[in-house]
């Protein structure tokens, strides 16, 4: 507009504008010099006139006139800093200025004024520098805790416009601003008006004065060219924000172009739709005057290249049907403004699909607020929408169209729906108590948008609706009913599938234990069972035995985590409950949430249970099912071991096996035969036969009433003078004690246990007979209590009364033979004896019978266990001495240290790299020094465990053995096979370096007999060789995985083997060895990691498992 035109529809419209008394006003203003300047702008259509006008405060006013043509209807707004926002005399002052100002200049020629005029005059000139001095001080009236700023705000629609509102905001403590309050707002104190820069005014003003209906707080819409111009200066200029200021700033983006790109929806249609070159999911297109895009994920507005009326028909283009697809192909082509967007694809007649849909419920969860009696009430309730599944087409309760088209696998597919099939479905929701939303009473409703077609909800009760846990106990029932279930996000729970497997694990740990863990499979995931029963049996609503008219195949919906849950069989879980009842009864919470329950291994009978009742099948643990195997199995007699000076009647040769069989099972047992069926005489027999068998490296002891030591003296010199026997008895005993690890066979009295105690206590045995073992029936005894005390590796009671008076004389024996077999006494009271005693529990009594049937021989004349087996477990300790004995522990003080302090600095869980290298040096030390790569092992020549090896395969070799020696360190090997060679003792090797290609050659050189010793890699040769020929297995040092052990050993012994087979294990005594392989019982993952070179994620060791590893020699 130009300014002569802009001052002409001033000049009309001002009296209209501002009445009279205004106009004087800014007359007045005028004549004094309070206007400081006046700045016109203009466009096409519009014209704007900015002025600065000093009132009162330091500050001078902002004040714009703005005129639009409007189209020939020519509009007038205006706006001021001042109080009353507009149509005030300093919009008046400036007005005068642009109409009077030119028009007083020309019309007024220069005169010679009076000194009165003169200094009148100058008194405005000299306010004005009053107040242009005053205006120093402006900074006084700014708060500077505010900054000006943008707030955009996307429209709706396809293509939708960009709205403005200026704001001030709040620089926050962390950073950034925010508390956003739009410019006109009076806040903070001040008039907000007054913080504005003559340019922020200028921007306030033409965005509210473009705007036809404006306000203080209005967002106002941008429309035009003259709107994208002001745009990209507020981008540059201010902080600019969409929505809210958290989002982060919004900046000008580059100019992107735009593609058009046909999208098919799952109906089959085609829709014309724009791709923007750098955008995403998010970015939407915007009209001003011509097309922007907003991308959030980038927080940029900018131009898009493009014809915008185009873009706005496009973006107004309707689906395209298939059956219409031929006809806008052809017309396509003869609109040459459409040239530059692609055409549709002819599309394919739908393809009829009839098929019986299978009905889908989604559980959904919203909330709820009820009042009763004055109190707010929250909750989830829950529902289903139903929905039905035609083999892959989704469609939807309502509306209900005879046939609907849907997009599926590339296919369009025109679905004929089964209204039978889906009213069926609806019948069957109303069986389970469920509702349609339509038809619900008038009751509190969630909000808007909650509910929609095809929701059911159950029955409501007292005018509320049901909670979703209620609503999710029918889920199985729904499952059975044949709907298939589906969860929403926001839904608490989830059902899972049926579990595709059901079993049980076990791994045996060390000698005594086995770990028992049990799961299911579901979807792929393991899922443990045990702390699932453990917290089924503390659920007081968990019904332990099935209740009247409880259905053969009732389930129990079983929770997995605190959102999913999964239905499995009760009774089945019942059956599987049943045999652990006693353990998940004691089991610690936190034992029972890893999973794993750890059982003697003489409570083996449980997986037999488990395997029946539960139909559970267990895997691991070879050795132990073995064991089992052995246990259900009849054994063949055993006959007397050479040089026993008796023939043994039949059912003695029985016990003879059996005794062995808990010997190779390093199991203790009770002996409870008859009087008089000579149990001394079997025990002797088994004595020697241990001998013989190399497991009698300790002496055994036999604690006797003192009217039965002769008769044991008597017996053991008659029937086996192989045993040396020591009696410790009688005032004469002082100084025996000294000799006790010199003989085969001790014999002592239950009177003296207390007496000798420390003398006893000092020795260590293979095995510890209690012959008349109701002598300790009584567990708080001071003779039971030192028996406990005694460190036998196996321990054997003999009686012809095992139960006299109540069955906790049986618990005692039991305990002092096989601890843990039947818990501790307030277990077995709780679990046992008072059930069976007081209520006599018949399945109680049943299950304590399976129990200890394997380990109690009761007879008079049946056979009930099998022979000894062919493999014999022979344990070498070794002492370390000399300069390998200070090796170790000069080694093992600077590794301890160096270990400690690695945990100081980086905690013991982030420290396992070190811990194991640092035992890995002690156990090479242990190997030969040589294998240690330090400058002090180098320069010890002495290795006590090889010269062992040496000796024991030199005595071997001239028996007509043939040896496999096996080492997990390669190096091992081979320094063995240098001492073989000094002694002119023939061997081979196979190692992870021998060519695959002579394996095979040297497996069947040592079959044939070509060479008796044959040096293994554990890696390398642990599996799959077949080396039948070998008798002898030497493990030259631990490895306490038994699996991998077993398997190392089973090269020899296994099908085709036909002599016994010795294995070997050599340890240092004191060493970490040992020590490691007594960890190892209770710290299975330390084990792995120190010995297998296993993950050190897993490790669960404390400061004091650190201090026993590092421990000094004794």
């Amino acid at each position: 507009m130009e300014e002569s035109l802009f001052r002409q529809l001033l000049s009309h419209r001002a009296n209209s504008l501002l009445d009279q008394a205004t106009l004087a006003k800014g007359a007045d203003y005028l004549r004094h010099g309070r206007v400081r300047e006046i700045r016109y702008e203009a466009d096409d259509e519009s014209g704007t006139l900015f002025g600065a006008i000093q009132g009162r405060e330091p500050t001078p006013y902002s004040a714009a006139i703005l005129i639009d043509l409007n189209g020939g209807k020519p509009r007038i707004d205006t706006r001021c800093t001042c109080p009353l926002q507009g149509e005030c005399k300093h919009v008046a002052a400036i007005a005068l200025k642009m109409l009077g100002g030119r028009q007083a200049a020309e019309s007024n020629p220069p005169q010679v004024a009076d000194a009165r005029s003169q200094a009148s005059a100058w008194k405005p000139w000299f306010e004005s520098l009053e107040t242009r001095s005053g205006s120093v001080q402006r900074t006084a009236n700014v708060d500077p805790g505010v900054v000006f700023g943008i707030l955009l705000r996307v429209g709706e629609g396809a293509l939708p416009g960009l709205l403005a509102q200026p704001v001030w905001l709040k620089p926050l403590k962390r950073g950034g601003l925010g508390s956003p309050q739009p410019v006109g707002h009076f806040q903070y104190g001040i008039d907000p008006w007054q913080r504005l820069t003559p340019r922020q005014f200028e921007h306030v003003a033409r965005l509210r004065m473009a705007s036809p209906h404006f306000a203080s707080s209005a967002w106002y819409p941008l429309n035009g060219e003259r709107d994208e111009a002001l745009l990209e200066i507020l981008l540059e200029e201010y902080p600019c924000f969409v929505d809210k200021p958290s989002k982060g700033r919004t900046t000008l983006g580059e100019h992107r172009e735009l593609t058009w790109g046909w999208r098919v929806s799952e109906e089959g249609n085609q829709k014309l739709v724009p791709q923007l070159a750098e955008g995403n999911g998010r970015t939407r297109l915007l009209r001003i005057a011509q097309i922007w895009y907003h991308d959030p994920a980038t927080q940029t507005l900018g131009r898009v290249d493009g014809d915008a009326r185009l873009i706005d028909a496009a973006m107004r283009a309707p689906p395209l049907r298939p059956e219409e697809s031929e006809f806008v192909v052809e017309h396509w082509r003869n609109h040459s403004h459409l040239q530059g967007l692609p055409k549709p694809a002819r599309a394919e007649a739908p393809q009829v699909h009839r098929v019986t849909p299978t009905p889908v419920l989604t559980l959904r969860a919203f909330p709820v607020l009820t009042y009763a009696q004055g109190m707010a009430n929250r909750y989830q309730a829950g529902s289903v929408r139903l929905s039905f599944d035609y083999e892959g087409p989704r469609l939807p309760f309502a509306p209900a169209k005879p046939r609907e088209r849907r997009l599926h696998e590339g296919r369009l597919l025109e679905v004929v729906r089964d209204r039978s099939a889906e009213i069926s479905a609806c019948e069957q929701l109303e069986a389970l108590g469920l509702i349609d939303v339509e038809l619900l009473p008038r009751m509190p409703m969630p909000g808007a948008g909650v509910f929609s077609d095809g929701d059911f909800v159950l029955e409501p009760r007292r005018g509320q609706l049901l909670a979703a846990e209620q609503l999710f106990a029918l889920a199985p029932r729904m499952r059975e009913h044949g709907f298939r279930l589906e969860t929403d996000a926001g839904f608490p729970f989830e059902l899972l599938d049926e579990p595709e497997e059901w079993y049980a694990e076990v791994e045996e740990s060390g000698n005594a234990w086995f770990d028992l863990s049990l799961g299911i499979d579901i979807g792929g995931e393991r899922v443990d069972l045990l702390p699932i029963l453990r917290r089924l049996l503390g659920d007081p609503g968990f019904p332990l035995t099935p209740r009247k008219g409880e259905d053969a195949d009732a389930m129990w919906l079983v929770p997995i985590d605190e959102r999913r849950r999964v239905a499995l069989p009760l009774q089945r879980l019942r059956d599987l409950m049943a045999p652990l009842l006693e353990w998940l009864q004691e089991l610690p919470e936190r034992d029972a949430e890893q999973g794993v329950l750890r059982l003697r291994r003489s409570q083996a009978t449980v997986l037999d249970e488990l395997s029946a009742r539960g139909k559970l099948p267990w895997r691991g643990a070879e050795n132990l099912r073995e064991q089992l195997a052995r246990l259900r199995e009849a054994r063949e007699p055993a006959s007397e071991p050479e040089g026993f000076k008796a023939s043994l009647r039949g059912y003695q040769r029985d016990g003879l096996a059996w005794l062995g069989f808990l010997a190779d099972a390093n199991l203790g047992g009770v002996l409870a035969d008859d009087m008089g069926l000579g149990k001394t005489v079997q025990v002797i027999a088994h004595l020697l036969s241990e001998k013989q068998r190399g497991r009698l490296d300790q002496p055994a002891m036999v604690v006797a009433p003192t009217s039965l030591v002769s008769n044991w003296r008597s017996e053991a010199e008659r029937f086996a003078p192989a045993l040396s026997v020591l009696v410790v008895h009688g005032p004469s005993r002082s100084g025996l004690h000294e000799s006790i690890p010199h003989h085969d066979l001790v014999i002592t009295t239950y009177p003296l246990l207390a007496r000798d105690r420390e003398a006893l206590l000092a020795h260590e045995y293979a095995l510890l007979v209690l012959d008349e073992s109701q002598m300790v029936k009584n567990a708080k005894s001071q003779a039971a209590r030192v028996v406990r005390e005694i460190s036998a590796r196996r321990r054997l009671a003999m009686t012809g009364t095992p139960l006299e008076n109540h069955l906790g004389e049986l618990w005692a024996q039991f305990d002092a033979v096989e601890p843990g077999l039947l818990g501790n006494e307030r277990h077995f009271t709780r679990f046992f004896r008072t059930p069976i005693e007081k209520h006599h529990d018949a399945e109680r009594r049943e299950r304590l019978s399976r129990r200890i049937a394997p380990l109690l021989l009761r007879r008079r004349k049946e056979d009930v266990l099998a022979d000894l087996p062919e493999k014999t477990i022979i344990p070498r300790n070794i002492d370390l001495d000399g300069a390998q004995r200070e090796l170790y522990e000069s080694l093992r003080l600077a590794q301890h240290e160096r270990v400690l302090a690695e945990v100081r600095q980086r905690g013991l869980a982030q420290s396992g790299i070190i811990v194991i290298d640092a035992l890995l040096k002690l156990r090479q030390v242990c190997c030969d020094p040589r294998l240690v790569k330090l400058e002090g092992a180098r320069r010890v020549k002495h290795s006590a465990k090889l010269e062992l090896l040496l000796d024991l395969l030199g005595s071997l070799v001239d028996e007509g053995r043939r040896v496999l020696v096996f080492s997990q360190f390669a190096e091992m090997l081979e320094l063995i096979s240098q001492a073989l060679n000094a002694r002119k003792l023939a061997w081979q090797m196979l190692t992870g370096q021998t060519p695959s290609t002579k394996r095979a050659d040297l497996v069947a050189r040592f079959q044939a007999g070509e060479v008796p010793i044959f040096l293994i890699s554990l890696k390398a040769g642990g599996v799959g060789l077949n080396l039948t020929a070998a008798d002898t297995v030497i493990h030259y040092d631990p490895w306490w995985n038994p699996a991998v052990e077993a398997q190392a050993t089973d090269r020899a012994h296994r099908i085709g083997q036909d002599k016994p087979v010795f294995v070997y294990k050599l340890i240092c005594s004191g060493t970490v060895e040992e020590k490691i392989q007594a960890l190892q019982q209770r710290k299975a993952d330390l084990a792995e990691a120190v010995l297998e070179g296993g993950s050190t994620q897993a490790l669960r060791f404390d400061e004091d498992d650190l201090a026993e590893l590092f421990a000094p020699l004794v």
